[in-house]
């Protein structure tokens, strides 16, 4: 147990040390304790940043296919209808939904949807929200929850039944301190639809894809698929009194979810071989969710590399200023050097004691930096409000470089000791 004795007196040695410079030791601790928190804390904005992107991409869910009419650039899909007047036609059709369903293996659900902007009216107040018309599917595909009352069912489908679900802020300001299940809305002029049940809020969504843009669940009004289409017909009119024009198109949206993750990409490529047959003019677009999520995961590494280089830095920062204070704890303990060189303590005697001074700085600066580090992120995230995650590794990493920057930039300090000459160490008094 030689060996125990022997650090124990090497620690209580470096301590002594470091005791007598305290402001000194305590400067130099400081540049290890800020490099170690903000190589946590940059790292904990970018995790929580990263996290909340892919979270809105996985609520498209990973196992989703989405394909959306987009209107193309392209006028010759237009037919003039008289006058100054244009019809353009564009986007999925109920005969794309019934191909999909009868030739796309491997599905586990086709949720179709339409949507457009109406106005919305209960009593003294309206709003211009979004009718969506869906199938049940629909709400569990977006994983929306109920507040009260039931979502849409299959038999209002088969019936056309003229009932709606309302999002929660519509709800809200369509029936103000009232409960709206059983309440009639006027959906545009002529509908009326009995209210059977309201979601949940949901935080609204940022537009993901190149052919989604950002949703507000909260503001739309829900209809059967089937009910919107006996009310409307098969197409759904928009009218533009700039360009006195009018819009026709059957779905919005078809949601293909496949049973097995692995299928996604090769489903995704047979619904655009598929579609294009039919739809020259290119107007719809696909996006994947899994896609999008592995691209998300690929640029958060890259993101969370340059912001632990950059933090990394005052790391660096840290590691000088321990070789500083030992360069100059050198300078100031030649007489020291030299009466313990001359009592017979070899070279690396010399380096192991200053090792220890270097490596008790690092350790303590490190273990403050971790605390300051570990809580940092949640007083920034409740200042100012963004999302932010400590993930397991990056405290471990944080502390594994501070330790090493300290240990290596001790080296050369420890190194310049041993070499003194004991003679020449004791003539410097």
């Amino acid at each position: 147990m030689s060996w125990w004795y022997r650090i124990q007196g090497l620690v209580k040695t470096a301590i002594r040390s470091l005791q007598m410079h305290k402001l000194r030791s305590l400067l130099t601790v400081l540049g290890l304790v800020f490099g170690v928190a903000s190589v946590i804390v940059m790292l904990a904005v970018a995790e929580g940043a990263s996290y909340q992107a892919q979270q809105q991409i996985a609520s498209l869910g990973v196992k989703n296919v989405i394909v959306r009419s987009v209107k193309p650039l392209d006028r010759s899909t237009t037919a003039g209808q008289g006058g100054n007047r244009d019809e353009i036609r564009y986007g999925l059709t109920y005969e794309d939904l019934r191909c999909v369903t009868d030739t796309i293996p491997a599905l586990q659900s086709v949720t179709p949807m339409r949507d457009y902007p109406q106005e919305l009216r209960s009593g003294p107040y309206a709003v211009q929200g979004r009718v969506v018309a869906v199938m049940p599917s629909y709400f569990i595909s977006n994983r929306l929850d109920l507040a009260r009352g039931r979502f849409i069912e299959d038999n209002d489908n088969r019936t056309a039944a003229n009932v709606c679900v309302l999002g929660e802020e519509l709800a809200n300001t369509l029936f103000r301190y009232q409960d709206p299940v059983g309440k009639t809305v006027q959906v545009g002029e002529l509908s009326l639809c009995r209210v059977v049940g309201v979601t949940r809020y949901k935080n609204p969504s940022a537009g993901i894809g190149s052919s989604l843009s950002a949703q507000d669940y909260n503001r739309d009004l829900y209809l059967p698929l089937a009910t919107d289409r006996s009310l409307h017909g098969d197409l759904l009119f928009k009218f533009d009194q700039r360009n006195q024009s009018f819009e026709r198109m059957q779905l919005s949206q078809i949601t293909v979810q496949v049973r097995e993750i692995n299928d996604v990409k090769q489903t995704a490529a047979a619904l655009e071989s598929l579609l294009v047959k039919n739809h020259p003019q290119r107007d719809f677009a696909i996006t994947i969710p899994l896609d999008l999520l592995e691209q998300a995961a690929a640029t958060q590494r890259i993101f969370n590399f340059v912001l632990g280089a950059t933090a990394a830095i005052s790391l660096l920062v840290g590691g000088i200023g321990i070789m500083n204070i030992m360069l100059a704890s050198v300078s100031e303990r030649t007489q020291e050097i030299g009466i313990r060189r001359a009592l017979g303590a070899r070279q690396s005697d010399i380096v192991i004691q200053f090792l220890f001074e270097t490596a008790t700085l690092s350790l303590i600066g490190t273990l403050l930096g971790l605390c300051v580090g570990l809580f940092a992120p949640a007083l920034v995230a409740q200042l100012s409000g963004m999302e932010t995650r400590i993930t397991a590794w990056a405290p471990m990493v944080a502390a594994g470089v501070a330790l090493s920057v300290g240990l290596i930039f001790g080296i050369y300090p420890a190194r310049q000791a041993a070499k003194l000459d004991p003679i020449e160490a004791l003539r410097r008094v």
